[in-house]
């Protein structure tokens, strides 16, 4: 059984390029570690403060392995580090989704 992590962000709405360069990091990190990366989306129109990205993973199991992999792997150490410097993060939620309906 697979799980999606929707992950929902607050960002500093003046601090917009300084997430879309986090995110555009997590390209490479995130399937590296582990993950299969669904993709990240930024506001467009609207609400300007709210930011989403999704992975998925096989399993819970998966995704603590991923997790474990992700603070032990340098750019993922530096994307992190990066980000709280920044402080373009105002909050982050994340929710555990599993599939009603397989593809």
């Amino acid at each position: 059984m697979s799980i999606t992590v929707f992950i929902r962000y607050q960002i500093d709405p003046f601090k917009r390029d300084e997430f879309e360069s986090y995110a555009r990091r997590w390209l490479d990190i995130i399937p590296r570690c582990g993950g299969e990366l669904i993709g990240y989306w930024l506001p467009d129109e609207g609400t300007n403060n709210i930011a989403f990205g999704l992975i998925s993973f096989a399993s819970l199991a998966a995704y603590e392995s991923y997790r474990k992999d992700l603070r032990t792997d340098d750019a993922g150490r530096a994307n992190f580090e990066m980000a709280q410097q920044g402080k373009f993060i105002v909050s982050e939620k994340r929710t555990f989704l599993a599939p009603v309906t397989a593809n």
